[in-house]
């Protein structure tokens, strides 16, 4: 890995669901749980067609 590419995160999987609330408390747990592996999860809410779409993240 370059110095360059230092923080820089690479995309591993993202995957839609139905919008749920419990959905946020499991990205915050995985986070918090996986912080030293070097993963990192998103969630991005669409209101408009009531998703959330789940993203993974190498750091």
């Amino acid at each position: 890995m370059f110095l360059e590419d230092k923080g820089k995160l690479e995309l591993i999987a993202a995957r839609t669901f139905p919008a749920n609330w419990e959905l946020v408390q499991v990205v915050d747990f995985l986070n918090k749980t996986l912080k030293d592996k070097n993963i990192m999860f998103g969630l991005k809410q669409d209101k408009e067609k009531k998703e959330m779409t789940l993203t993974v993240y190498e750091v």
